[in-house]
């Protein structure tokens, strides 16, 4: 299924469908990342970044912030001072990169931050887009990507980063996500935002148990209703360590891939990932049978 529709991000416009999904690689500049792949070293991020463009990622998602709610909440003033050096020296980075098989080049950077405080405070050193795994509980983000020209993309979830929520139940997930894409579509619009500049998210393992996962990879074609963009965070997630029974996140890339062709055949026009290589390998080798 290629569904036809635009997002207009910072610096350019991105038609959809392309050859393939667009591949975003994960960047952690942190000591905590549930996959074990962080660094809070800047130009250690900064060599991830450029392996990953070599690779062929359309997409550099840099965050400061492990999502994990065991791990103690980052200080606002320490995620800004990670983020900082990133982002002032990811132009350049992109000006000497040598990029590889990539549908976008050169790639978009997308800013992992949920935090009001935090992206009013980088979204003045780039970014095409601003991954918000917050929910959307009020406009404030929506304002500001509106106000700087950014994309947002919306999570579905419940309640504040950084809490667990183990022991949410749906009585349908599906319909549940429906509706909260529709009421924070609605939301970001009214805070000015255009709808052009949003990208949705079902949010894969957050507050959400292993069956209602699997229904999302199932079924995720149901959200192309709304005419955006659907990123689908396939990478290591808990449900395929679940399924195959892989504890160590780093040994789940196979189900990563499975994973990744089952959205791509369903229409997901962006893939989030660690293992960047094996994603747009694997993508450009099924894109004749999906098209």
């Amino acid at each position: 299924m290629r569904i036809n529709t635009q997002l207009c991000a910072r610096t350019r416009k991105v038609d959809f469908p392309g050859k393939r999904p667009l591949v975003m690689g994960i960047v952690n500049i942190n000591d905590d990342s549930f996959s074990g792949d962080g660094t809070l070293d800047p130009d250690g991020a900064l060599a991830i970044a450029e392996r990953m463009i070599a690779e062929g990622a359309d997409l550099i998602d840099v965050g400061a912030e492990s999502a994990r709610t065991n791990r103690a909440v980052v200080a606002i003033e320490e995620e800004i001072r990670r983020l900082t050096p990133f982002l002032e020296a990811f132009p350049r980075l992109v000006e000497s990169a040598r990029p590889g098989p990539s549908v976008l080049s050169p790639p978009l950077l997308s800013i992992n931050t949920w935090r009001s405080e935090v992206i009013e405070a980088v979204l003045p050193l780039g970014g095409d887009l601003v991954n918000d795994i917050s929910g959307l509980p009020d406009g404030r983000n929506a304002e500001l990507c509106a106000r700087h020209g950014a994309a947002l993309l919306i999570m579905h979830t419940v309640g504040l980063p950084k809490v667990p929520h183990t022991s949410q139940r749906w009585e349908n997930v599906l319909d549940a996500i429906d509706a909260f894409f529709e009421e924070k579509i609605a939301l970001a619009e009214s805070a000015g935002l255009d709808r052009e500049r949003i990208v949705l998210d079902p949010g894969i393992d957050f507050a959400k148990q292993r069956d209602d996962n699997l229904a999302i990879y199932r079924h995720l074609d149901r959200f192309h209703r709304f005419g955006r963009p659907l990123l689908l965070p396939v990478s290591r997630k808990t449900v395929i360590g679940d399924v195959l029974g892989i504890e160590n996140p780093a040994e789940r890339d196979a189900g990563t891939v499975a994973c990744m062709v089952r959205g791509a055949r369903l229409g997901a026009q962006i893939v989030r990932v660690h293992n960047v290589d094996a994603a747009v390998r694997s993508l450009r080798a099924v894109a004749p049978l999906v098209s």
